[in-house]
């Protein structure tokens, strides 16, 4: 972490400590509503924000979903699910428009699923890995509705926050 400052560091950490609450919080106060969550618009505006940093909040965070919720399949896929999308947003920095960034994060939620099924690949071969994917297409299109509306809503008024924050953060410096 050459170059860090010690700020950057802590606000690196409050942001992964945000990521990891709203995804905890999220599944124990709604857990009728699978596959609606915001990890995925925090990290494309962290990638935006930290850039290559961003691994670190993406790395950090899935390591205390593992020591919460068990180190499973699912976690393996974390590792890689989450900076995919950080390369995507990367990919698409310069887009300004929130549709269209809604409309990246409700692709990306469309194929969490084919994402997820990578690892039966190795496992189980081709037919485990299609019958996973397949499995989970009605959790893929909520995931993709509710990535896309969050994102849609949230997109300005979370990315001016972001931007204030990070302004106040490094003008105090």
């Amino acid at each position: 972490m050459s170059g860090t400052t010690t700020r950057t560091l802590a606000a690196l950490a409050v942001c992964t400590s945000l990521l990891l609450a709203v995804q905890v919080g999220k599944a124990a106060l709604l857990p009728f509503l699978p596959n609606v969550e915001l990890v995925s618009l925090l990290i494309m505006l962290y990638t935006l924000v930290f850039r290559r940093k961003v691994l670190y909040i993406i790395y950090l965070f899935t390591l205390l979903e593992g020591v919460i919720y068990g180190f499973h399949m699912w976690w393996v896929t974390y590792l890689y699910i989450w900076t995919v999308l950080a390369a995507l947003t990367w990919l698409c920095r310069a887009i300004e428009s929130p549709w269209l960034m809604a409309a990246l994060s409700g692709v990306f939620g469309l194929f969490f699923g084919a994402l997820d099924a990578i690892p039966y690949l190795f496992i189980g071969g081709v037919p485990m890995a299609v019958s996973r994917w397949l499995s989970g297409i009605p959790f893929d299109l909520i995931h993709c509705a509710g990535n896309f509306v969050l994102c849609l809503v949230l997109w300005k008024p979370l990315k001016k926050a972001l931007g204030f924050c990070m302004e106040r953060l490094t003008r105090q410096a």
